[in-house]
């Protein structure tokens, strides 16, 4: 949905049509409208609709966040608790902090852009155990370390390579493995059987990557751990098999990493804006949602950072951890969408002037409510160890098988077929 010819938001028409109530309502968000004309123009993306009328009302003034203190998992590093209440302390502000995934990106920001976001964001996806298999390597545990003594924050994802079952065929090789369409492994059947060799396997990576996040606690890093992410996309193995396997898979590795293998270096951050697919409050700290619209769109994300208010009774923090195209920072404050950081994807999406041009970057990491690692001072100041921090002796070994500036809600109706269309609001 563009509004005025300008960034929009993703409006999803999910089809719960019948044929006795053949149309349904989308919420579309919030939208800034201008004194007199506005423009509402809708983009097909995919699928089939007919748009019926738009609703608009007055949107209430946004209320104080709720979000508490206290982290999910007990007993948290001094210096976990202080990160989280460094988020904290600026969430609702209207400042937002910056953040970059990969090391080559962070290097690009630097000497193309002159600036150093606060978040630097990695990836455990080669520490998987089927992709050290066939010869992958990391140093994202040395980046992190690297970049932890900078004074940075630091945020890591899980691309997980299925534990079993890849396709690895010539069209559909090992390293597809973290696709749905890489592996055949069933994850319903693998939970249903706490004693099988599938779900011993899950356990098995879970704990390689333990591994891991041990060495990151015993060097006093807290980590902002977004694993299972955009699980109801289904594009994912650990989303193809819905939402209840897919939570009882976090809930899972909640568990085992709190409970077994000590770990309190951990922020719990999920990653999914639908209903269904949310683990619960008790197993999550922050929401959010990873963005990216059609290239020109640097709007709020205001439809999706609604839907993850909603989601956590606005006792979570919300954050964007991936964004394709950076939400420009003066829409983020007109529209009151307080995402608690952004983490750019890397290669073209920062490297290139495809998605964010460099005039843009630049007025961005420009911008005084977008926090870079120099606005960040000594985040974790006398914290220190408190916890025994241990790196486990086992092996790890893997074996294959509408008055000025009003701003309103708007919602729309929709059915089944396709077509691009526009509405003008008086």
């Amino acid at each position: 949905m563009s509004l005025n010819g300008g960034g929009g938001a993703e409006v999803v028409l999910a089809d719960t049509t019948t044929a006795a109530s053949p149309w349904a309502n989308a919420t579309a968000g919030q939208v800034l409208l201008n004194a007199g004309n506005n423009t509402v123009t809708f983009i097909d993306d995919w699928g089939w609709y007919f748009i019926d009328c738009i609703y608009v009302t007055p949107s209430p003034p946004p209320q104080p966040h709720k979000v508490s203190k206290k982290l999910v998992a007990p007993n948290p590093l001094p210096v976990t608790q202080a990160l989280f209440e460094t988020l904290l302390n600026k969430y609702g502000s209207g400042e937002i902090f910056s953040g970059q995934a990969d090391p080559t990106g962070v290097t690009w920001l630097e000497q193309n852009v002159g600036k150093t976001p606060a978040i630097i964001g990695l990836d455990m996806i080669d520490y998987s155990p089927t992709r050290v298999e066939y010869g992958a390597n990391s140093t994202a545990v040395e980046d992190a370390i690297e970049f932890d003594a900078r004074g940075g924050m630091v945020a890591f994802q899980w691309h997980w390579n299925a534990p079993a079952d890849l396709i690895n065929n010539a069209t559909v090789p090992w390293w597809d493995g973290i696709y749905t369409y890489g592996t055949t492994f069933n994850l319903t059947a693998a939970l249903a059987n706490p004693n099988g060799t599938d779900y011993g396997l899950l356990l098995h990576d879970v704990d390689a990557i333990a591994v891991e996040l041990l060495r990151l606690q015993a060097a006093n890093i807290p980590i902002i751990w977004r694993p299972l992410h955009e699980a109801d996309g289904g594009w994912f193995w650990w989303g193809a098999w819905g939402p209840e396997s897919c939570k009882t898979l976090y809930r899972l590795m909640f568990d085992r990493y709190t409970n077994y293998h000590g770990l309190h270096n951990l922020i719990w951050l999920w990653n999914s804006v639908t209903p269904s697919w949310y683990p619960g409050a008790d197993v999550v700290d922050i929401l959010g949602y990873d963005s990216y619209p059609a290239v020109g769109d640097h709007g709020p994300v205001d439809a999706q950072y609604q839907d993850l208010i909603a989601l956590g009774l606005d006792e979570k923090m919300v954050t964007l951890p991936e964004v394709g195209n950076i939400p420009d920072p003066t829409l983020l404050k007109l529209y009151h969408a307080d995402w608690s950081y952004f983490v750019t994807w890397d290669q073209d999406y920062i490297t290139t002037d495809t998605y964010n041009n460099l005039t843009f970057k630049k007025a961005v990491y420009d911008d005084p409510t977008v926090l870079k690692l120099t606005d960040l001072g000594d985040w974790k100041g006398t914290a220190t160890v408190s916890h025994t921090a241990s790196i486990p002796s086992t092996t790890v070994t893997q074996t294959l098988s509408s008055s000025s500036s009003d701003m309103l809600s708007s919602t729309v109706a929709s059915a089944s077929k396709s077509i691009s269309s526009s509405a003008t609001l008086s």
